[in-house]
């Protein structure tokens, strides 16, 4: 048996390491989580245990259900609300994804189908000014959530991905927003710490964060502002008759309007969406800290740098000198059920073992210091959608941010506050709040469609990586993903 000193020695580093929580010691965390919570001072648990009346009612605490707290009070300080989350605030995908604050710039073609030149054009400057509008909300705050607005280094690190940029630089040079420029490949591979990559481009609009730091100080801030937030208190139902009641395990919440921010979770309660997005996990590794390390090969900043295949690997520092690396397009869910795979240490390790290497062979025999997964909500679009549940119009809902949320939740704040307000503007009239655009196939025709994809896409890329030609039903299969973009990187 340990010693009391010696159990809790263990504890604090399984807790680094992301293998429990301040929460609940058996439970395991990803590791910024386990990181912002051993930062954060000791205090109780605000847990519902008591019938409330409450005009908002936000079910969810990560990014989407907090900025739109926030916006709803900076507008209408009057107004009652509630947040409620079934875990600690930021313990789903806010506080387990890569820290990679990118912008929608790169899906500028998809959205201009979709939504419309101008709309497009309006969200791309939006998503780009997310990124200082966050900046800004923390340095106003208070908020030390290690964000760095160093840019993002969009690459290529194969000959079939060359030039995978050139149709949306050219629209975005059309309509003069374009943020992006090409680098000479010595300073692609300097600042990439990689001579890996035979392209690049760089754009200044945006940055690295610790997500769960930062998820975990909009709470923070939102309370400050008179928002309510109940921690580990789940929606056990939903009464949609008036006026609106949320069952929890101890008590009832009587709402005059809800806000569903469940993002992956929507699909346990609420199976109408089961086909409108697809869950699939982007797995992540980090090393220990290794400042000395990333200066050898040539990784002095917080920019975050994304290659181009369509299960893309992304990568970037830390501020105590950690290397991250993830990759999307990992398990996909059958059913879209959130599985246990979601809540482990990646079972992909050998496969982020494989790109670590790959990229810095000098690193090859660094340890990683924790691995974890993150389920991400593809919609079919690679874009999110919002709108108001059929059986009550005082119910609203946004999800399927696709793996590229980090920035656009600030947008997914403004676009609910606004409609829960009843505010006739541009969030409100934004074209992504119109609902889910298209369905995936019913089970298991999706799932095995997926797994078919998935599979063909690997053996695709591995070809390309090795200036082979790929199989010519393995290029016809892979087109079914480049519809909607590139994978979960945020």
């Amino acid at each position: 048996m340990p010693t009391e000193k010696e159990a809790g020695t263990e504890t604090k580093q399984a807790l680094k390491s992301g293998k429990v929580s301040k929460a609940n010691d058996s439970c395991f965390q990803p590791f910024w989580f386990a990181q912002a919570m051993e930062q954060e001072p000791p205090s109780t648990i605000n847990v519902l245990t008591r019938d409330i009346q409450t005009d908002v009612c936000i079910v969810g605490g990560g990014y989407t259900g907090l900025w739109t707290a926030i916006n709803i009070k900076q507008q209408q300080p009057e107004l009652d609300v509630v947040v409620i989350d079934k875990g600690l605030c930021g313990s789903g995908a806010s506080g387990r994804n890569g820290g990679c604050m990118l912008t929608w710039s790169t899906k500028y073609l998809s959205m201009k189908k979709l939504y419309g030149e101008q709309e497009a054009i309006r969200l791309v400057q939006a998503s780009e000014q997310a990124i200082f509008e966050i900046e800004r909300f923390c340095q106003l705050h208070g908020i030390d959530a290690e964000l760095r607005v160093d840019g993002t280094l969009y690459t290529a690190t194969n000959a079939a991905q060359q030039g995978s940029m050139d149709p949306v630089l050219k629209a975005l040079d059309q309509h003069e927003i374009n943020s992006w420029q090409q680098w000479q490949i010595d300073r692609v591979q300097q600042d990439a710490g990689s001579d890996l990559p035979c392209e690049g481009y760089y754009s200044s609009a945006a940055a690295s964060v610790q997500p769960a730091k930062l998820a975990r100080g909009l709470k923070r801030v939102a309370e400050k502002m008179g928002v309510v937030i109940y921690e580990n208190t789940p929606m056990e139902d939903i009464n949609t008759d008036v006026p609106i009641t949320i069952t929890t395990p101890e008590a009832d919440i009587y709402a005059g309007k809800v806000v569903l921010a469940l993002n992956a979770w929507m699909m346990e309660k609420f199976p109408e969406f089961k086909r409108s997005v697809v869950l699939v996990s982007s797995d992540m590794a980090i090393t220990a800290p290794v400042p000395e390390k990333l200066k050898v090969i040539g990784i002095n900043d917080g920019k975050t740098i994304v290659d181009s295949r369509i299960f893309v690997h992304y990568y970037r520092t830390t501020v105590d000198g950690r290397l991250m690396l993830g990759k999307g397009g990992n398990y996909f869910s059958f059913a879209n059920k959130l599985s246990k795979v979601f809540d482990q240490p990646s079972r992909y390790t050998k496969i982020l073992r494989q790109s670590f290497n790959r990229l810095f062979p000098s690193l090859s025999q660094q340890s990683f210091d924790a691995t974890w997964t993150g389920a991400s909500d593809r919609s079919t679009t690679g874009l999110p959608f919002f709108g108001k549940m059929k059986q009550n119009a005082n119910i609203y809902y946004g999800l399927g941010y696709s793996g590229n949320g980090v920035a656009q939740t600030w947008i997914g704040g403004k676009i609910l506050s606004s409609m829960v307000l009843e505010q006739d503007n541009k969030w409100s009239r934004c074209g992504l709040t119109s609902g889910p655009k298209g369905q995936f196939p019913p089970e298991p025709i999706r799932w095995i469609g997926v797994m078919i994809v998935r599979d063909a896409i690997r053996r695709k890329e591995a070809a390309e990586d090795e200036n082979k030609t790929p199989l010519w039903l393995d290029r016809q299969l892979a087109k079914f993903a480049n519809a909607a973009g590139k994978a979960d990187k945020g």
